[in-house]
């Protein structure tokens, strides 16, 4: 049977070609995937053991919230500074070497023609430079190290591409405004240029402590050990001389912590291009069940005579599933190659939306191996259960009579009923999930659905066929006729050829939906809550001295500035907003449904939105625990009830209150009102804030399309990635409609005997392209629109207020789909043509 199994294979290479380029595609996927994902953890990995590969001991104050973030451990906003008469009183213990303590905070480069040098990302890192280069992760190139105050080092990287030079002057963003520097040296991170992609400014300890307000203190300490010295006696004589509030960890300590916070938030990314992997290669599988169901039926006879020589049940069964595993272990190892390529597509894909990776090496792990190789076998061999048990039932008594394929067949009850209950249960998992705003109860339930409607297809393939073929019949005459007849002869087939489909338009058709709620939510989002002519926005935060100087400007008659942190409330972490309260309504529209705004602003009181006071059950005058990183615990009286708003939080108060719990903080957007009457006041901030190119100043409407772009960006990418689901869809139905010609080689040479020409030939293949791909778009389009809704309404506590059907893309979908289902069909409709035809009538 190992034989028989391997000529089976070799016989059939177009087949084979066919069903294995859709594991190809999934595959490739997958291990590009991980290998992309065991490439940066590789990569920040050695960046920060470069960091803390020499560091002792890191004195930093204890962390007030418990995160996982990289911020979490390294950030100063969680922790309280170090007092400097540390460093002082550790120097002086036996068996340390060295000590330094660092500060830092917001230091953006200005290139010389003006214009910000920023990744878009606001990691624009000022620190205080250890000239230590035992210690210091920051490696000096060229130059020397900073040591008066109009000095400062720069990455080599900002330097190389900036063209600057020793000596040059350089202009500065800081906390409190802008500062010319001399370049005093280049830095490269460890032997990188930069540190994954940051600007970097290096200043003098004693100038840092000035410029990010850290006199008297520092945000770290660290210390190295003499060679020889006994660091676990050290770090308890350390331990001793530490207030509380402060603690002392080995440098590993700290680099392991940071480590895991980095794997942690880069598996997000890893999960999510997982999980459109998985959706290609579940595509896959339609494309693969559906091709070797259609090959043991034409193989009745084949399967049949083995029967009548010998072959057990087992041996087929053994022959049909060791086909597909021989077609998922090639197709696997090609993905395997196609992976490391398709690794670096990934990289530039998500670099073309917007979200920048550091450059290294490729790392290809024995686990991407293993997965992959498990993946792609899996899947083509679980495919191909139903198919070899169907063979294995095949008498062999039907060696002997005539057997085809082309009849009505009627959906297995077995199949409906399943189809059945699971969609039944899928959409009460639906319902559910949006009556009770459970997001992952609607994802499930879709994914039931989703299953359900491809079970359930064969019910609406043939009426469906029927309606949707019918233009076809008018367009093409007698071949647009038989091509809508063969649809409709075996609906089973058609809906299993359009399953792909289905589902990857479902899926796009799902996004569709749900990014016009968002985009359509922004909008309203910024019209409800939002009264200012101009927002002033930057990547990240900016300097305090921003908002006085649009205040002072002619024509401005409100200001008000937004700043945003971490605070707990009632022992969970949140977001905190604060506003300056003074002229508030003229700027924000709280929407205040109980209680007061400005005036419980101004008294520093906490306002929080409606949904978060129905759920913790708050009300006006009602006191919660709040707890600051900077300034511990307090009770914080609620002073108004707000409509909820995304774009707002859930939580805000005054900017005095917020300013005096929080260390420094930055503003991060200052909206302005204009003057009744005032024109021009567009050019005017523009002019009156030219020192800061770090800025974005938009009008409201300026803003509100900024907000649709950024959500259309999004969305891009996700069609894209979804794109590969589509892709191996059609390569299904490419393989179907081959196989078809194939089984219909006499019908086909009869049809040419009687007259019908090649370009007929090539229209009635063409016809039953169309049909199927419209099939699967109609029932995609319309379960995936369902399915967007629901989801849409479940995330009404999340940011998405309104829902919206975008009818032209969904119209789209189902055009694109009929074009792409006509180009599929171009292959096989010219094998159809160029038939023989007394070759084909003489086939069996």
């Amino acid at each position: 049977m190992r034989k028989i199994t391997l000529r089976g294979l070799m016989a059939r290479k177009l087949r084979l070609a066919l069903t294995a380029l859709a594991i190809v595609i999934g595959v490739t996927f997958v291990t590009g995937t991980l290998v992309l994902g065991d490439t940066l953890n590789r990569t920040f990995n050695n960046l920060i053991g470069n960091v803390y590969q020499h560091v002792s001991f890191e004195i930093r104050g204890q962390a007030a919230f418990k995160g996982n973030s990289p911020a979490d451990v390294i950030g100063t906003a969680d922790r309280k500074p170090v007092p400097a008469s540390i460093a002082a009183e550790v120097r002086r213990l036996s068996g340390v070497a060295y000590v330094f303590g660092t500060a830092g905070g917001y230091a953006q480069l200005v290139a010389r023609d003006g214009s910000s040098i920023d990744d878009g990302t606001g990691k624009d890192l000022g620190f205080a430079f250890d000239p230590n280069q035992q210690l210091s992760p920051f490696r000096l190139v060229a130059g020397r190290a900073p040591t008066s105050a109009q000095d400062v080092v720069i990455d080599k990287a900002t330097a190389t591409k900036y063209h600057y030079s020793l000596g040059d002057p350089v202009r500065v963003l800081l906390p409190d405004g802008a500062r010319t520097f001399k370049v005093a040296g280049m830095v490269t991170f460890g032997n990188d240029d930069t540190l994954a992609g940051d600007t970097l400014a290096g200043f003098a300890q004693s100038t840092a402590q000035s410029l990010f307000h850290s006199r008297g203190h520092y945000d770290a300490i660290n210390v190295l050990a003499a060679p020889g010295a006994d660091e676990v006696a050290l770090q308890q004589a350390i331990t001793r001389l530490l207030p509380a509030g402060v603690e002392v960890v080995s440098g590993q300590a700290v680099a392991n912590q940071l480590s895991s916070a980095v794997d942690n938030e880069l598996s997000f990314l890893s999960t999510a291009l997982l999980i459109f992997a998985l959706i290609s290669l579940f595509v896959g599988g339609f494309t693969i069940f559906n091709t070797f169901t259609i090959t043991v039926g034409q193989r009745t006879r084949e399967l049949a005579l083995l029967r009548v020589v010998g072959a057990s049940r087992r041996q087929l069964r053994r022959s049909v599933l060791g086909e597909a595993a021989v077609i998922g272990l090639g197709a696997s190892l090609i993905g395997l190659g196609l992976g490391v390529v398709a690794a670096l597509g990934l990289k530039a894909l998500l670099g073309a939306f917007g979200i920048s990776l550091p450059s290294a090496p490729l790392v290809f792990e024995a686990r991407t191996v293993v997965v992959a190789l498990a993946v792609g076998v899996g899947v083509t061999v679980i495919s191909a259960v139903v198919p070899a048990r169907r063979a294995v039932r095949i008498p062999p008594v039907a060696a002997l009579a005539e057997h085809g394929e082309d009849e009505i067949v009627a959906p297995r009850r077995r199949r409906v009923r399943a189809g059945v209950v699971l969609g039944l249960s899928g959409t009460v998992a639906v319902l559910a999930g949006v009556s009770g705003a459970n997001v992952k109860l609607v994802g499930l339930g879709s994914v039931a659905v989703l299953v359900a409607r491809a079970l359930l297809a064969p019910l609406a393939a043939r009426p469906l066929a029927g309606v949707l073929g019918r233009p076809l019949r008018a367009m093409f005459g007698t071949p647009g006729r038989i091509g809508r007849e063969n649809s409709m002869r075996n609906p089973q087939r058609t809906a299993q050829t359009s399953a792909a489909l289905m589902i990857g338009i479902g899926l796009v058709s799902t996004i569709a939906v749900l990014g016009a709620s968002l985009s359509s939510s922004a909008s309203h989002q910024v019209d409800s809550a939002v009264n200012a002519d101009y927002l002033i926005t930057s990547s990240g935060a900016f300097s305090r001295s921003v908002p006085a100087a649009v205040s002072r400007l002619p024509g401005v008659t409100a200001t008000t500035t937004v700043y945003r942190g971490q605070f707990e409330v009632r022992r969970s972490l949140s977001s905190l907003a604060a506003v300056t309260p003074a002229n508030l309504p003229q700027t924000v529209n709280l929407h205040v449904i109980d209680g007061s705004g400005e005036a419980a602003l101004a008294a520093g009181q906490l306002l929080v939105d409606a949904t978060t006071a129905r759920t913790d059950h708050l009300h006006v005058g009602s006191t919660v625990p709040v707890r600051f990183a900077q300034t511990g615990p307090a009770d914080m009286r609620i002073g108004g009830i707000y409509e909820t708003n995304p774009l707002i939080g859930s939580y805000v108060t005054g900017e005095r209150f917020f300013v005096a719990n929080f260390d420094n903080p930055l503003p991060g957007g200052v909206l302005v009102k204009a003057a009744p009457g005032v024109s021009g006041l567009g050019a005017q901030l523009n002019q009156r804030l030219a020192a800061y190119p770090n800025l974005t100043i938009q009008t409201r409407a300026q803003f509100e399309s900024q907000q649709k772009a950024n959500i259309n960006q999004l969305l891009g990418l996700v069609y894209v990635l979804l794109a590969l689901a589509v892709v191996i869809a059609l390569i299904g139905i490419v393989n179907t409609l081959l196989l078809s010609v194939f089984e219909r080689t006499r019908e086909i040479g009869l049809l040419r005997a009687v007259g019908m020409r090649r370009g007929q030939v090539k229209a009635m293949i063409r016809s039953e392209a169309v049909i199927v791909a419209l099939v699967g778009a109609v029932i995609g389009v319309v379960v995936g629109t369902g399915l967007g809704l629901a989801l849409a309404s479940a995330l009404r506590n999340s940011g998405v207020t309104n829902v919206a059907v975008p009818v032209p893309s969904l119209v789209a979908f189902v055009v694109l789909s009929a074009i792409l289902g006509l180009i599929a069909a171009t292959w096989p409709a010219r094998r159809a043509a160029k038939l023989d035809v007394l070759r084909a009538i003489a086939a069996e």
